[in-house]
C-alpha cells in the first residue's frame, strides 16, 4: 500500500521511539495517526503491537476490537483478535470471533480453516472436521495442508484408516509436501510398520536435508547395531550442522544417545543425553521444587475425604484409568490389558481434563466450590465422548499419566472408577525420563535431581489418595509385571471385574496403534532389559544410584 509520505515518516519515527523505549512518545504519534481515515487500521495495528510489548493487554484487546468493528468483514483483523484471545487461553472466544466473521462472510474458506485449528485445540473434533470439510468445499488454496491436518485429526479420533487416507490425499495433490510425508511416516511407526516409515523419513531428507526430526526418527524404529555406523555419523554431522538451531540439536542428541545405548557404549550415550538435556534447559521454563511442593500441598488440601464425599456424583459408570509417572510402564500395561477381548486401549485422552475445565473451571482451584451437578455433567460428557470414539468397546482404558493428579477428582466424578497406578524403581524411572525429549509441560525432566524430586512428590500424593480412595486404586509395579506378568495381570483384571484371558500375555502379537514414546518398546514382547538399566549409568546418576536413594523412594 502506498502511504502518504508524512504518514509514513511519522510511522517510522514512532517505531524508532518504541525501539528506544520512548513508549509514551510513540503512543502519542500512533494515536494521532489513528484518526478516522483510510490508514487508521495501520496505525491501530502498530499501537496494539506497542501495548503488547508493554503487556498492556486490556488496551491491546480494545484496539483489536476497534479494528474488527471498523472493518467487520476483514479476515486479517478478525485473525489478529482471534490470535490474541487464543494466546490468553481464551480459545473459545477466538472461535467465536471466527464464527462472527463466517456468519457475515460464509464463503471465507480461510476463516473455516482457522476455526478448525482452534476447535481441534479444544478437542471438539467433530466440529473441527466439519470446518475443514467446509474449507475444502469452498476451494481453499493449499488443500494438501487441509488434508494433512485432517489426517492428524482422524488419528486423534482413533480412526487410523481414515488418517492414512487423508495423508495420501494430501500427497496426491503435492507429492513433496513434507508435513504429510512426516505425518504418514509417524502413522507407519504407530502401526508398527518400520520399513515404510524409514523410507519416508529418507524421502523427506532428500527433499530437505535439514529436516532434523526425520533424521532423529531414523534412530528409533530398529535397534542400532555395529552395521549402522553410517547413521551414527549422520546424527553426529546433523548436530554439527544445526548449531543455529538448539531445538534441532537437542532432538538429535537424544537420538544419538539412543544409538549409543543400543551399541552399549554407555559413556558416550550418557554424554549425548546430558548434552540434550542441557539444551532442553535453555528451552523449558526452570523447574521450581518449592512451587511443585506447594502445588501438591494444595491438591492434598482440596481433595480430602470430606470433599470427595460432598461432591460425589451419581454416575454409575466405572471407567478405567492408568496413571502415574511418565515412563513408569503405563504403555506396556495398557498394551497388555488391551489384548483382552473386552478391553480397548484408547491411549492418552484429554477428554476428562477438558470437560472439567468446561463444567467446573480451572483445575484445581475451581474445585473448591464444585457442586455435584457439575461433576455429574462431566461424568455424562466424558462417557458420551468415549462412547463416540469407541462405540462397540465394553471397557476402555484412558492412559493419561497426569491423571494421577486428578485421582481424587476422578473418584468424585465416577464413584466406581478403576484407577490403576503404575510404579517403577526411582532410578530406572528417572533415567527413562531423562532419556526422552519432552515438551514444556514436564519441566522437571531435564535434570535427574528434579525428576527424583517430582517422583517423590508423586509418591506423597498417592500416599494421600490411598488414605481417601484406596478401594478405587490398584498399584502395579513395573518390575513385578515384567518378571511375573500372569499373577499381576490376574490381579488387575479381577480389580476391573473381568475374567482371565491368556491373550493378555500375547499382547505383542496383536496390531493396533501406539502413540506414546514407548512406540517400539511395547512391540518387542515382554523382556527385562529395561530393569536395572540404571546400573549402566551410575556415572550420571551420582547420589541417586546409592542405596539410600533407592530406599528413599520406598519410604
Amino acid at each position: 500500500m502506498n502511504l502518504p509520505s508524512d504518514f509514513r515518516d511519522a510511522l517510522i519515527e514512532a517505531r524508532k521511539m518504541s525501539l528506544q523505549g520512548r513508549f509514551l512518545e510513540a503512543e502519542r504519534i500512533y494515536r494521532t495517526l489513528a484518526a478516522p481515515g483510510p490508514h487508521r487500521g495501520i496505525a491501530l495495528e502498530a499501537l496494539a503491537e506497542l501495548y503488547l510489548h508493554q503487556e498492556r493487554l486490556d488496551e491491546a484487546h480494545h484496539i483489536f476490537k476497534d479494528l474488527t468493528e471498523d472493518e467487520p468483514d476483514s479476515l486479517h483483523y478478525s485473525g489478529l483478535l482471534a490470535n490474541f484471545l487464543d494466546s490468553l487461553g481464551q480459545t473459545q472466544g477466538a472461535i467465536d470471533e471466527y464464527q462472527r466473521l463466517i456468519e457475515r462472510r460464509p464463503e471465507q474458506a480461510v476463516a473455516h480453516f482457522n476455526k478448525a485449528l482452534l476447535l481441534k485445540k479444544l478437542q471438539q473434533n467433530t466440529a473441527a472436521m466439519d470446518a475443514y470439510e467446509e474449507a475444502l468445499r469452498l476451494g481453499i488454496d493449499g488443500q494438501e495442508e487441509v488434508y494433512s491436518n485432517m489426517g492428524v485429526l482422524y488419528s486423534e479420533m482413533q480412526d487410523a484408516d481414515r488418517a492414512r487416507e487423508m495423508y495420501e490425499k494430501a500427497l496426491e495433490i503435492a507429492p513433496g509436501y513434507v508435513p504429510a510425508l512426516f505425518n504418514l511416516a509417524g502413522h507407519f511407526e504407530e502401526s508398527g510398520e518400520k520399513e515404510p516409515a524409514i523410507e519416508l523419513y529418507e524421502r523427506i531428507l532428500a527433499i530437505d536435508p535439514r529436516h532434523w526430526k526425520s533424521l532423529a526418527r531414523l534412530a528409533y524404529p530398529a535397534r542400532i547395531t555395529a552395521d549402522d555406523q553410517a547413521l551414527v555419523e549422520r546424527l553426529q554431522a546433523g548436530i554439527e550442522n544445526m548449531k543455529d538451531d538448539p531445538r534441532a540439536q537437542e532432538g538429535l542428541y537424544f537420538a544419538l544417545g539412543k544409538a549409543y545405548d543400543d551399541l552399549e557404549s554407555y559413556d558416550k550415550a550418557g554424554g549425548a543425553y546430558v548434552a540434550a538435556n542441557e539444551l532442553s534447559k535453555q528451552r523449558v521454563r526452570p523447574y521450581s521444587p518449592e512451587a511443585t511442593e506447594e502445588a501438591f500441598d494444595r491438591l492434598i488440601e482440596i481433595f480430602d475425604s470430606s470433599w470427595i464425599e460432598r461432591c460425589t456424583s451419581a454416575s454409575e459408570a466405572s471407567p478405567i484409568f492408568i496413571c502415574g509417572m511418565y515412563r513408569s510402564g503405563s504403555t506396556l500395561l495398557e498394551r497388555m490389558l488391551g489384548a483382552h477381548p473386552e478391553i480397548t486401549a484408547a491411549g492418552e485422552l484429554n477428554a476428562l481434563a477438558l470437560s472439567v475445565a468446561r463444567h467446573v473451571g480451572a483445575f484445581p482451584q475451581a474445585a473448591t466450590g464444585a457442586k455435584r451437578e457439575q461433576l455429574q455433567r462431566v461424568a455424562d460428557e466424558y462417557v458420551a465422548e468415549v462412547k463416540q470414539l469407541f462405540p462397540d468397546a465394553p471397557f476402555v482404558i484412558d492412559k493419561q499419566p497426569d491423571n494421577f493428579l486428578r485421582a481424587g477428582l476422578i473418584r468424585a466424578i465416577f464413584p466406581g472408577a478403576k484407577i490403576i497406578r503404575t510404579r517403577r524403581d526411582l532410578r530406572d524411572n528417572c533415567l527413562s525420563l531423562y532419556f526422552q525429549q519432552f515438551d514444556l509441560a514436564a519441566s522437571y525432566s531435564n535434570d535427574l535431581q528434579y525428576i527424583a524430586h517430582y517422583y517423590r512428590q508423586h509418591e506423597r500424593l498417592f500416599d494421600h489418595w490411598q488414605t481417601c480412595i484406596a478401594e478405587n486404586i490398584c498399584t502395579v509395579d513395573y518390575e513385578e509385571l515384567v518378571e511375573s506378568p500372569e499373577p499381576v495381570l490376574r490381579r488387575v483384571l479381577e480389580f476391573i471385574g473381568l475374567e482371565w484371558d491368556a491373550s493378555v500375555l500375547e499382547f505383542h502379537k496383536g496390531g493396533g496403534m501406539v502413540k506414546t514414546a514407548s512406540i517400539w518398546q511395547v512391540r518387542q514382547g515382554l523382556h527385562t532389559g529395561s530393569r536395572e538399566r540404571w546400573r549402566n549409568y551410575e556415572a550420571i546418576l551420582g547420589e541417586l544410584a546409592q542405596p539410600a536413594s533407592a530406599e528413599a523412594e520406598k519410604a
